[in-house]
């Protein structure tokens, strides 16, 4: 081999390496993609079964049911007409309630129009709801930034709340004489 053949040997090798691992990359890529859809969406364009997806939305007033064991059915929906029927066995988080936005990750099963659901994300404040959820709900003008649930609409409010903390050592009975925060004082031991 003359001396341009190597090189363009080892400069084929080369590429014919990153071909392979850029395709690897890609296939795991596709293996692990869920794809973020709204009750509205699955209206428009329904997702074959066994197809992992996320669903979001706003969890259904009145429509928690409590299942045997830790199995909980309630609806998914995004202000519209449109609800989305989910199934979920497990603990729920802490957050979890009517009114509130949430993702859910799972599949439809093949002849079922529930979705079952095997992870269940829940908004973790006030002010907090996931993008893409925040996203179709602001283009549905069903949300606005600064409107959360149970979120003041004085400005001012929030800030009395904060009992100012200097960076020497506190008083905790001073703190917890807050107004803001009578009847918080905790049991001493």
């Amino acid at each position: 081999m003359t001396r341009k053949q190597k090189r363009l040997a080892v400069i084929a090798g080369g590429m014919s390496f990153i071909l392979a691992a850029v395709l690897l990359v890609m296939f795991a890529f596709s293996q692990s993609v869920a794809y973020f859809y709204m009750p509205a969406d699955l209206a428009r364009t329904p997702v074959a079964p066994e197809t992992r997806i996320r669903l979001g939305g706003l969890v259904g007033a009145g429509s928690v049911v409590r299942g045997a064991g830790s199995t909980v059915e309630f609806s998914v929906t995004d202000g519209s007409a449109n609800a989305v029927k989910v199934r979920y066995t497990g603990i729920l988080p802490d957050l979890f309630r009517e009114g509130q936005g949430v993702v859910t990750e799972g599949m439809f099963a093949a002849g079922s129009n529930i979705f079952t659901a095997d992870t269940v994300l829940a908004k973790h404040d006030e002010t907090y709801m996931p993008k893409e959820v925040a996203d179709k709900l602001k283009q549905q003008g069903l949300w606005q930034e600064g409107q959360g649930q149970g979120q003041s609409q004085d400005p001012g409010q929030a800030k009395a709340l904060v009992a100012p903390i200097s960076a020497t050592a506190v008083n905790p009975d001073e703190v917890l004489a807050h107004p803001a925060l009578e009847g918080a004082r905790p049991e001493r031991m």
